[in-house]
């Protein structure tokens, strides 16, 4: 994702650098935070980075709560090479820390009621590796990397086949692989869950029916998961129903990007 998005933004070169700033100029730049976060993206950003000849002399770990004034890496390089990938840096930067931030939040927030939950991350991502990486370093899980991961058994196969017969066809598939399937009712949950399912996930239910489904779910031995419409403002009703997995397009689609900074100055 960084050479997709630095190429994209070098594509015709960087005009202004390479008409005022010297070939061979040296420079040290700063990136600083301007509020208090969850840093996130720092070693993905290193590897990048030092790929292209920009090398990080020292910077906060992933994970790191910073405060607004603190720097968060210090990069030694060609003058304008650090001026090239600024925004792109940036961007990364504090998207991912946003996305770290929220979920850091919402975890400690679910875990003083549920401390066995997982708060999880869907696939409603913009970058979707980077956003899911960003989920696990603010303490979520990222739930499925992709299409290829687990049987996820959805509405829209339900509505072609049918549950009973999308979770028969379903059954096929390779031992090393979980069956997971998303219903909207108690009688489709039972279901699901008598007929083998190893996850069940109660889509868009107010609490009250994820409390009372859920458990008589746990007779059946699967995992339960809640899903639709969870956000900071109703998650911790969710989090007192007995579930263990609570996924959230919040966390990934709505979170706000932190805001970070750099600043430069040439060196001999």
């Amino acid at each position: 994702m960084f050479r997709i998005l630095l190429e994209e933004d070098t594509q015709y070169g960087d005009i202004t650098s390479e008409l005022i700033i010297p070939t061979g100029m040296r420079a040290e730049a700063l990136i600083i935070a301007k509020e208090r976060c969850v840093v996130a993206g720092v070693e993905y950003l290193r590897r990048n980075l030092e790929a292209m000849g920009i090398h990080v002399i020292e910077s906060k770990k992933d994970g790191d709560v910073v405060s607004a004034g603190c720097v968060v890496m210090r990069m030694r390089g060609h003058a304008r090479d650090l001026l090239k990938v600024e925004r792109t840096l940036l961007n990364i930067l504090g998207r991912m820390s946003g996305i770290a931030t929220e979920t850091r939040k919402i975890v400690e927030m679910v875990r003083k009621i549920n401390p066995n939950v997982r708060i999880a991350a869907t696939r409603k991502t913009l970058w979707g590796y980077l956003d899911k990486v960003a989920v696990m370093i603010g303490g979520g899980d990222p739930h499925r990397w992709n299409l290829g991961d687990m049987v996820m058994i959805k509405d829209n196969h339900i509505a072609l086949v049918g549950l009973r017969e999308a979770i028969e066809r379903a059954k096929k598939v390779s031992f090393t692989k979980k069956i997971e399937v998303e219903v909207e009712n108690e009688e489709d949950a039972i279901m699901a869950a008598e007929m083998g399912a190893n996850i069940v996930m109660l889509d868009n239910m107010d609490p009250e029916d994820v409390c009372r489904i859920a458990e008589k779910l746990k007779k059946y031995g699967v995992m339960v998961e809640v899903s639709g419409g969870i956000n900071p403002e109703n998650v911790m009703e969710y989090a007192q129903c007995d579930v263990d997995i609570i996924s959230m397009g919040h966390i990934t689609h709505s979170v706000r990007a932190c805001n970070f900074s750099m600043e430069i100055e040439k060196i001999d």
